[in-house]
């Protein structure tokens, strides 16, 4: 795969949540070239607090039913409070690459595992860990972040990441993907009460 084509097409994945309000959190996903081209949506759910944001992301790429998807982006792999993705897995079964952008340092999660799940921390940290390290970047915009690439070397990660970033931090199927998924559960509950069936 050449990540240096004018065609290249990520699929961007950001999910939101409100703890307390639902036992779900909403993942959306936005395929975008590198001209800035917006041409595909995806959705997907997660259990917040749970162990299966990895299928959610599964689900939601193979929902879309497309073969000229170059690379995942993932906005994080801790999401849903604490649900975490296994970027491995993700990498292996969709048969893409997958790059996994943060935006903050992180002295670890493992104090935050163990209190909170106590029965299952183990297995969270194992997938955490199995995710590997952070590479902190730079990006053409002068922003700092934190990547995690699978399938593909950690300077081709970053110009992908340039590829799709306008300004600030965060690229633009992230950015969009984020927003998507904000506006897919501020409706959730009305899509939720509505018939479409006559």
């Amino acid at each position: 795969m050449r990540y240096f084509k004018k065609g290249i097409r990520a699929l961007g994945v950001a999910e939101c949540f409100r703890r307390g309000l639902s036992r779900h959190s909403i993942l959306a996903g936005v395929v975008m070239r590198a001209d800035m081209i917006v041409d595909g949506f995806s959705l997907a759910t997660a259990t917040v607090g749970g162990l299966d944001a990895t299928e959610a992301v599964l689900r939601l790429y193979e929902r879309l039913g497309r073969k000229d998807v170059n690379v995942l982006m993932l906005n994080g792999c801790v999401i849903s409070w604490y649900n975490v993705i296994d970027l491995h897995e993700v990498a292996e079964r969709a048969g893409r690459p997958v790059i996994c952008v943060t935006y903050e340092p992180s002295p670890g999660l493992e104090k935050y595992f163990r209190e909170y799940f106590p029965e299952d921390w183990r297995e969270r940290l194992a997938i955490y860990e199995r995710n590997g390290p952070r590479t902190p970047a730079v990006l053409k915009t002068g922003h700092r972040v934190f990547v995690r690439a699978i399938g593909l070397e950690d300077e081709e990660a970053v110009h992908v990441l340039n590829r799709f970033t306008l300004h600030g931090s965060v690229p633009e199927p992230l950015r969009l993907a984020r927003l998507l998924a904000r506006a897919a559960l501020a409706s959730a509950s009305e899509l939720a009460a509505a018939s479409f069936t006559s």
